[in-house]
């Protein structure tokens, strides 16, 4: 159904994926196939909103973001999800940027997330 949505599409949370996922996991791959079309993006942020194993590490969903950082650098943003609704206790937004640099991986990767996609999507 997301395949046929006229105009740009962003996917928030990671795909918030509610169950233990991998790369080639089917529900993965329909999200990978979303950005294999060029006009849909995701959201590397908030991944307290799926995570199981929790912070600070997020080692349930680490190799995602790591994964679509490196396979989808052109179609990946990120967002601090500020003011983190109906998270208690709220987490720290320096150490979501720090996990999130962590996982994007080298300098040109964190440019294109953090600057380079943002300004082409919203016309910043």
């Amino acid at each position: 159904m997301l395949n046929r949505v006229p105009g740009k599409l962003v996917i928030d949370h990671i795909g918030k994926f509610l169950g233990p996922t991998q790369p080639d996991g089917e529900a993965f791959l329909c999200l990978r196939r979303l950005l294999d079309k060029g006009d849909c993006w995701v959201k590397l942020s908030a991944p307290y909103e799926s995570s199981r194993s929790g912070a600070s590490e997020y080692a349930d969903v680490a190799p995602l973001v790591r994964f679509l950082a490196l396979h989808y650098p052109d179609r990946c943003l990120w967002a601090s999800n500020w003011l983190h609704p109906n998270v208690n206790p709220k987490p720290s937004n320096t150490a979501l940027l720090d996990w999130a640099l962590e996982c994007f991986g080298n300098e040109s990767t964190r440019r294109r997330i953090l600057v380079c996609n943002p300004t082409e999507l919203y016309g910043f």
